[in-house]
């Protein structure tokens, strides 16, 4: 939840705070694999907009979460993510993604 608050808020602080210096983000969709400046850069911009995000399961080292994702380019897609944890930090996300129709 730190994390989507985090993410939320795009206080670029805070997500380099709470991200891992060698963070990975695989989208499975495209097989695109971001690093942690690359993301944080994405995450600030008017390119996504994060919605209904909940977290279905954590632990201290994992957790799995759903939201539902409006790009600029007015796509939407229901988003699974997989976070990992590291010394408290998140190490990796992967996303799987179903396109959505467009309202």
């Amino acid at each position: 939840e730190n994390y989507n608050n985090v993410m939320g808020d795009k206080e670029e602080v805070m997500m380099s705070e709470i991200l891992q210096d060698d963070y990975t983000y695989k989208l499975q969709k495209s097989g695109n694999v971001l690093k942690k400046d690359d993301v944080i850069k994405w995450a600030r911009s008017d390119d996504i907009q994060r919605a209904n995000a909940r977290v279905l399961s954590e632990n201290d080292e994992i957790a799995v979460e759903h939201s539902f994702v409006t790009f600029s380019d007015g796509n939407k897609q229901a988003v699974m993510a997989v976070c990992k944890y590291k010394d408290g930090k998140v190490i990796s996300l992967e996303t799987g993604a179903t396109d959505m129709p467009k309202e």
